[in-house]
């Protein structure tokens, strides 16, 4: 697909903002058209860290990442969806109520023409106490398209079901999958471009990426290494971004540096729409 208009599209695990001096930044100087975000906390009322605490670990977090993020993406069409809720405690120990999702940024250069989600595993909670296990999971599916070209681009991110036994395949890792690809297939046309991306937690030989391959979408990532310095487990695996056309990827990085989360976010230039030389509303910032 030559001659055509880049999108670019970052996903990463944000995970609560723990290293939001680094991950804002970042953000704001990477003239991303779609930024795909999971772990993103919101607490209304609230600005400035918390700590999160499930009895498993415990960890510093941004008490309203998403806010943080609109603030460096002004620019930028916001959107946050929740999957669970739960308390986290701020500097003077008090608890609020913290929700606990993805939320996807898209420039405002570009219409938004769709908007879909699924839960992935569950359904929303309001915990009294935050679980290790079994926490819902959701996907949140946007569509773009360019200004003068209706071809629609589905941008589709996942953060999949953390299980403290590990991340190799389970019954409820299949169905998590299945429930993923009727989301897709339920909002794609027959000539639209769809990207799936996000913290799948599972090994990159798992059946997931079958069931996902079953409807046309090809993994990127393999068996490459996608945590940072701060994760310090043995496994690296956990993020993945899945396209359905691989012949539009112009481009695609694992990104090493900065470390802007335990997790290393995945970078896509996709060639989406012809270029129109009349239309400067269609050129990408540099």
């Amino acid at each position: 697909m030559s001659g055509g208009v880049v999108l670019r599209i970052v996903s990463v695990n944000a995970w609560g903002g723990a290293l939001a001096n680094e991950l804002l930044p970042w953000l704001a100087e990477g003239a991303a058209d779609v930024v795909c975000l999971q772990e993103v906390t919101r607490t209304p009322g609230l600005t400035g860290w918390t700590r999160f605490d499930d009895g498993d670990r415990a960890l510093p977090q941004r008490a309203n990442l998403f806010d943080d993020v609109r603030a460096v993406l002004p620019r930028h069409q916001a959107l946050f969806l929740a999957s669970d809720s739960g308390p986290v405690t701020d500097a003077t120990g008090a608890r609020h109520r913290q929700d606990f999702g993805v939320a996807t940024m898209v420039a405002e250069r570009l219409p938004v023409v769709g908007v879909d989600s699924a839960f992935v595993h569950g359904e929303f909670v309001a915990h009294g106490e935050w679980t290790v296990a079994d926490r819902p999971r959701v996907a949140l599916a946007v569509g773009v398209v360019g200004r003068t070209d209706g071809r629609q681009v589905w941008v589709v991110q996942v953060h999949g079901l953390r299980d403290p036994a590990g991340k190799a395949d389970t019954p409820a890792r299949r169905a998590q999958a299945v429930r993923l690809t009727e989301l897709v297939q339920r909002i794609r046309e027959p000539d639209d471009l769809v990207v799936v991306c996000g913290d799948f937690n599972v090994l990159p030989d798992s059946e997931t990426f079958d069931v996902l391959g079953g409807i046309g979408l090809t993994e990127l990532v393999g068996t490459a290494d996608t945590r940072t310095s701060h994760y310090p487990k043995p496994v690296r695996h956990a993020s993945y971004l899945l396209v359905s056309d691989v012949a539009a990827v112009e481009r695609f990085e694992i990104v090493r540096q900065p470390e802007v989360s335990d997790h290393r976010a995945l970078l896509l230039d996709l060639r989406a729409w012809p270029r129109r030389a009349a239309d400067p509303a269609l050129a990408c910032p540099p």
